[in-house]
């Protein structure tokens, strides 16, 4: 019998669930096989690149290696030569032909070699001024309408002239003759002067300084003349009794004057020196006394520049206005060298001590401006130990300079061993004891520098701590006759209102003659200038002030383009030197003492041939 088994039913859920898997397990492997046909297609393409890649390389270096066997001669590697520079290079040496020429003589041929040669021959040949600024007063040039001069230009009037010392303003000149005589001229002398006039003479003057509206001048009997500036003072002012050559008989001198000699000098003792202000004179004496007076006819000295604490107008004693006083702060002191600006006084010992005192509104005097120290009316001594201060040198002033609202003062700082304690013992410095006894020679300045007339590359409105002028400190030269390196120190400084120059005292040689060497040549010292320049004082032709030393072309323009043209046929770059002192024949066939000096006044500066 058979039994009949019904079929087991599928629930539907476990069916529709099957078939999803299997849809999804065929998805994921039709994806699966999608992605690995992808892969197996980017790997061949890698490939393929790669290959590519790799054969560009190829025939690139091939390429490249064929071209350096081209370029070099078969050699893959370039062979490297030495080679004489083409004469288009920039920097390639060229050697000066020599300006020697055939068929001239010694002398001429020293001119063509060197311009410094030329320069000093001509100083001699021709003597006289040049001068360049403020015209407006008709001193720099007496027979121009130009308000400035911008270049060096002659004097006419004193061409193979020598003259014992000048001194200029913008609106009059003074300068003293070879006989001592005081010669004047611009718009303060007298309006439409075209030339110096003699006022002064029969004095013996040697030297000259001026204040706002007088010249104070010195002679070699030791005795001090005030003259007005104006013609119009000097013919209507009281004019003294002087004698004659003739005995018991005496008039009154051509123009008036005031002596100011002070009346208690002892036996012996006469004025050696002068400097003036604005408004306030100094006289040094020949025993190292110094005096002070007013040097002006319309302002008395106000701002403690006569260095007597408490004179003032109100307070002067019985006389002349101008009567000189002795500066008895300074008794104690021998004073060798004096200078004034226009309201601050300078003296120096002979111990190289500094003593300033008067307007420090600027820091003039080397002290800080503050309310109680605006002016100074007694002597003070300036310390200049600190810019040396941890160098071993002991500095001692040389020389002192003032103008305007300046101050300007010279060092010789001597190497020495550092005194004991002053250093640790371990560890010594090795170079503190090298060079002992070397002398350094610095240059310092003070005061006002907004126009550049500090001369230390810097424009500022007050200095009242020593700056050093770094183009005029610390050079040295090696002195061919002694074969030893000496300092370079200042000859001579000029300061004006604004402006300054420099003369070195630099190595110089004056022995070329018929009996040396053709080669053998002259040369002079040299000589730079600084500092405001509103009205072309600087001589450069242009207008901008100048804060740092620079030189100037040589001064006699058109004889040195001439001599240029002469040797080398084209525009030559020289600088301008001054003729040191020395006994020659000058044009006019005498044979004198005499050198170049510069002048710096206000607002003009000047150079001219000076004798004794």
């Amino acid at each position: 019998m058979f039994a009949r088994t019904a079929p087991t039913a599928i629930p539907r859920c476990s069916r529709l669930l099957s078939t999803r898997a299997q849809l999804l397990a065929k998805q994921a492997s039709e994806q699966s096989h999608v992605l690995s046909a992808s892969h197996q297609t980017k790997e061949h393409r890698r490939q393929q690149q790669l290959y590519r890649t790799f054969l560009a390389v190829a025939l690139a270096g091939g390429a490249l290696t064929l071209s350096q066997l081209y370029i070099n001669d078969g050699h893959i590697l370039r062979r490297a030569h030495a080679e004489a520079p083409t004469q288009e290079e920039e920097n390639a040496i060229i050697f000066e032909k020599s300006r020697k020429q055939v068929g001239v003589s010694k002398e001429e041929n020293r001119d063509l070699i060197s311009s410094q040669h030329h320069q000093v021959k001509r100083s001699w040949e021709n003597p006289g001024v040049y001068a360049w600024g403020s015209n407006t007063g008709r001193v720099v040039a007496p027979d121009s309408n130009e308000s400035n001069i911008k270049n060096p230009r002659r004097l006419a009037f004193f061409d193979g002239k020598l003259l014992r010392d000048i001194k200029l303003d913008r609106n009059f000149g003074a300068a003293i003759d070879e006989q001592g005589d005081l010669l004047q001229w611009g718009n303060g002398y007298a309006p439409d002067t075209k030339a110096p006039v003699r006022t002064l003479s029969g004095k013996n003057l040697t030297s000259i300084t001026i204040s706002r509206d007088r010249i104070l001048g010195l002679s070699r009997s030791g005795k001090v003349y005030s003259v007005p500036i104006s013609a119009e003072d000097q013919a209507d002012g009281a004019k003294p009794q002087e004698s004659s050559w003739i005995p018991f008989w005496s008039s009154n001198s051509n123009v008036a004057y005031r002596d100011l000699t002070p009346k208690s000098l002892g036996r012996g003792e006469t004025i050696s020196s002068i400097a003036a202000g604005l408004e306030h004179a100094l006289l040094l004496s020949s025993t190292g006394r110094l005096f002070s007076a007013a040097s002006a006819s319309d302002a008395y000295p106000t701002r403690g520049q006569l260095g007597i604490p408490g004179l003032s107008w109100q307070t002067r004693p019985e006389g002349s206005f101008d009567q000189p006083h002795e500066i008895t702060t300074l008794s104690g002191f021998t004073i060798s060298a004096i200078a004034a600006g226009e309201r601050h006084s300078l003296a120096l010992d002979s111990q190289g001590r500094l003593f300033t005192w008067g307007d420090n509104s600027a820091g003039q005097l080397g002290f800080d401006t503050a309310a109680e120290t605006s002016l100074v009316d007694a002597p003070s001594l300036v310390p200049i130990s600190k810019p040396y201060a941890g160098t071993a040198q002991t500095p001692r002033i040389t020389s002192i300079a003032a103008g305007g609202n300046n101050t300007f003062f010279t060092v010789d700082a001597t190497k020495s061993l550092p005194q004991p304690g002053s250093l640790p013992i371990s560890n010594p410095d090795p170079s503190l004891s090298r060079n002992i006894g070397r002398v350094t020679a610095d240059t310092f300045a003070l005061g006002a520098g907004i126009s550049g007339q500090l001369g230390n590359n810097r424009w500022t409105h007050v200095q009242s701590t020593p700056a050093k002028i770094p183009s005029l400190s610390g050079l040295f030269e090696y002195d061919e006759t002694t074969n030893i390196t000496v300092p370079i120190r200042l000859a001579r400084l000029s300061v004006g209102d604004r402006h300054a120059s420099a003369t070195m005292s630099n190595i110089t040689y004056l022995s070329a003659s018929a009996t040396t060497s053709d080669d053998d040549t002259n040369w002079g010292a040299d000589v730079v200038f600084w500092g405001n320049n509103e009205h072309y004082q600087l001589g450069t032709g242009k207008r901008n002030n100048v804060s740092q030393p620079l030189y100037l072309a040589p001064l006699d323009e058109t004889a040195e383009v001439a001599r240029a043209k002469r040797s080398s046929g084209k525009k030559e770059e020289h600088r301008f030197h001054v003729t040191p002192r020395a006994k020659v024949k000058i044009g006019d066939g005498r044979k004198v003492e005499v050198e170049q000096r510069v002048e710096c006044g206000r607002g003009v500066t000047a150079v001219y041939s000076g004798t004794w």
